[in-house]
């Protein structure tokens, strides 16, 4: 008798309930599916998750970070610091932005920029910290903006996987500087692309608008003005409303994903010598669940070993320095050693609500027999 195959689980997917499915399609037929009421909508019930700041939407949490790198005006000459262990995108816009971003190697646990480095990083061009909550666990609030408030700094918290997160028992979003949030498709809230910037007062929300939209401003009598160069980054009522239905969810995602990281923490077979990631069940969103496989190891083989079980695993995030567009601006291997090692062993497993416990339990199976087989 043959057994059936399991079906394939990715590493990631959305949960959309038919409510949602139903309020999109409601926008569809209304006729207006660019930016309009669902997008006021949803800026409003943001505001209100972060504590009443003013919030602006985007198409991608890429515009919300080169938008707030616009609002505190940085440009060519200035230096950026951030961390190498993200998504190219976070050093990207600050290249585009015509500044320098400037790497600060990362805590060998938490696996964000190590805070205890960063200070010896800051220089005379050094305007903004960029820090990054690499797989939704937050960067430690309090000493970070201890550091900018010692230097004068202005903080862009690329908090694209920490939505729902906290640090000190305060949301992200809630305090801080400038927040840029992403709502892509394998984000724990997703638009299916889109992001939003969380500001500090309603002239950085008016520039935000004139940034989103070609810097355009409409008068009462018709006429317009342009006053900036802005681009066309403004989320449309289709992705807004598909995140309002989603935001309602929030606390249930959370919950359900903590629950699957704990058992993840459970069930893992600890003496395979791979590095787990901190159990932080308060603070983080569990956006993803990463090991650092042992040194040795031949990642490849173990991704295809994977696959071949059926099972979705990623990697995030090959270092960025060692990228070719950085390595061209100077950068060399050998620069951030904790980066690199972690980089060059990380992978993600299956996280999102819909999985089951036992779906936890066949990856756990699964790692230790590909790691185990010869």
């Amino acid at each position: 008798m043959t057994q059936t195959a399991r079906p394939y689980l990715p590493f990631t997917r959305p949960s959309i309930d038919e409510t949602t499915i139903a309020g999109v399609a409601e926008v569809l037929r209304s006729g207006w599916i660019t930016s309009g009421p669902q997008v006021r909508e949803f800026e409003a019930q943001l505001s209100a998750w972060c504590g009443g700041r003013p919030v602006r939407a985007l198409n991608s949490g890429t515009a919300a970070l080169e938008i707030g790198l616009a609002l505190a005006g940085i440009g060519r000459g200035d230096e950026v610091i951030t961390s190498p262990l993200t998504w190219v995108g976070t050093a990207n816009v600050i290249v585009r932005a015509g500044a320098r971003p400037v790497f600060v190697d990362i805590d060998p646990v938490t696996r964000n920029i190590d805070l205890a480095r960063l200070e010896a990083a800051i220089g005379p061009a050094t305007r903004m910290l960029l820090p990054v909550d690499l797989a939704g666990l937050p960067v430690e609030r309090a000493a970070l903006y201890a550091i900018a408030r010692r230097h004068g700094l202005r903080v862009l918290e690329d908090a694209a996987q920490s939505f729902g997160a906290s640090s000190g028992a305060v949301p992200i979003g809630a305090a801080g500087d400038l927040i840029a949030f992403s709502f892509h498709a394998a984000k724990n809230l997703t638009t299916a692309e889109g992001g939003c910037l969380v500001m500090n007062n309603a002239e950085e929300a008016r520039q935000c608008e004139l940034w989103r939209l070609q810097g355009v401003e409409r008068f009462a009598d018709g006429t317009l003005d342009a006053t900036l160069p802005g681009g066309k980054s403004n989320m449309t009522d289709v992705a807004a409303r598909l995140g309002i239905g989603q935001l309602a969810r929030l606390p249930e995602f959370t919950a359900r994903r903590r629950a699957l990281a704990r058992r993840y923490l459970q069930r893992f077979d600890r003496s395979l010598g791979c590095e787990l990631p901190v159990a932080d069940f308060t603070q983080s969103n569990w956006h993803m669940f990463q090991i650092v496989l042992p040194a040795g190891t031949d990642r490849g083989a173990f991704l295809r070993g994977m696959q071949a079980a059926g099972i979705g695993v990623g990697v995030h995030y090959p270092p960025v320095h060692l990228l070719t567009l950085y390595r061209n601006l100077g950068h060399a291997p050998g620069e951030f050693p904790i980066a690199e090692r972690i980089g060059a062993g990380t992978v993600t497993l299956p996280l999102f609500p819909d999985m089951l416990d036992a779906d936890v339990d066949r990856v756990c199976e699964a790692v230790t027999t590909v790691l185990r087989t010869p």
